[in-house]
């Protein structure tokens, strides 16, 4: 008889015991990151984490003889369901001790009856806990270390996610490129037409004016991105609690937000860029943990950082300018801007950009710049239940 017990997580012990699984998942493998626990803590615990104001989650641990070997999570968002298609359920955070054949179908097997039990009739997965958490499994690009808010997995997991009998929902890809490589001249025309004009100028974010550029570009992604497979806007709470998150990873020569004048001769934001120091790089040797001193260690890194690589999380460009030549001369300044911004005071000789969706043709355009090339793919899966 086995001695696998799949159990509920209820306790504030049993959501600790959670996130501090993965240290025993990733212990020998030298890419992983060590998140940071009180982020973790605070993205699955409910009256932290807004996302709950719109969406249930349920989380188990796997264990064996009290030892926790595993872990995954389930969840219905009435936002994915109104979006997504009725009945359409997600799970994620799922995690497992090498070696645990039995406890990762099992796992995988709960998760889908309650979302039977909720009436959904489609199970897709992974979202951690949301699209805009960290979606998608890992299934290429497992010998390079993730960039900030990106995910991390074991291989093994794409066998068992797909011998349970999930297929390929849609692939999400990130691009790596040497940014000290000046743009071809091609594209700097267009950079070079675009800051003659008149028409186009492009500003730093302010962070004296944080609350409304942080709402700016929030309302700009919520636009940019709606016709987007997958796409699940930000509610207003949610966007107050992500402009809070970022404002500490900001810096403002690295944020910039386009403005176009319109038909009556008035400048209105167009499109915008995030660019951030790839932080897993500032965060790596505290091993998750913040206090006593690992606190005092960030802000310091924080304050003038210096890294390797930059990451673009987010970026877009109104649906009234999308398309055409605009578009992109709005894409490809941004770019240039940064670019130049990343490579200068913060040392970074390599940027990734994404995640981008496999069939978004529109920025796998802009994404495929000379040199750059697929680094990492993440799958989404599902299934029908």
């Amino acid at each position: 008889m086995s001695d696998l017990v799949i159990r509920p997580v209820l306790t504030k012990a049993d959501r600790k015991r959670f996130v501090d699984l993965v240290w025993d998942v990733y212990k020998d493998d030298p890419y992983w990151v060590p998140p940071l626990k009180d982020e973790m803590l605070g993205l699955i615990t409910p009256g932290k984490n807004p996302w709950f104001e719109h969406a249930e989650a349920a989380l188990w641990l796997a264990e064996r003889k009290g030892k926790a070997v595993g872990r995954i999570s389930a969840q219905v968002d009435r936002l994915v369901l109104e979006h997504m298609g009725a009945g359409t359920g997600n799970w994620g955070m799922f995690e497992l001790l090498d070696g645990e054949t039995e406890a990762g179908p099992k796992l995988i097997a709960t998760a889908e009856q309650w979302l039977r039990d909720r009436q959904m009739t489609r199970s897709l997965g992974p979202l951690s806990l949301s699209i805009w958490d960290e979606p998608g499994l890992l299934v290429q690009g497992f010998e390079e270390s993730p960039t900030a808010m990106m995910g991390h997995h074991r291989p093994s997991y794409q066998a068992i996610v797909e011998g349970a009998g999930y297929e390929k929902a849609k692939d999400l890809v990130t691009y790596e490129l040497d940014i000290r490589a000046k743009m071809i001249p091609m594209i700097q025309r267009l950079i070079d037409a675009g800051n003659r004009s008149g028409r186009i100028r492009i500003r730093a974010v302010d962070k004296k004016r944080y609350a409304e550029d942080s709402r700016t570009i929030l309302e700009l992604l919520n636009d940019a991105w709606s016709d987007n497979w997958g796409f699940v806007p930000l509610t207003e709470a949610e966007i107050a609690y992500a402009g809070k998150k970022l404002k500490p990873i900001i810096y403002e020569d690295l944020v910039c937000i386009a403005e176009v004048k319109n038909d009556a001769g008035v400048f209105e934001p167009a499109a915008f860029m995030i660019t951030i120091p790839d932080l897993n790089e500032l965060t790596r040797d505290l091993n998750g943990e913040l206090f006593p001193f690992g606190f005092v260690k960030l802000l310091w890194r924080m304050r003038k950082p210096k890294v390797k690589r930059m990451r673009v999380p987010l970026m877009g460009v109104a649906k009234k300018y999308q398309g055409g030549r605009l578009s992109a001369q709005l894409a490809f300044m941004m770019i240039e801007r940064n670019r130049v911004a990343s490579t200068g005071p913060y040392g970074a000789t390599h940027g990734e950009f994404g995640w981008v969706l496999e069939d978004n043709q529109g920025m796998l355009s802009i994404a495929q710049l000379p040199g750059a090339e697929v680094n990492k793919t993440y799958r989404i899966y599902e299934k029908a239940l």
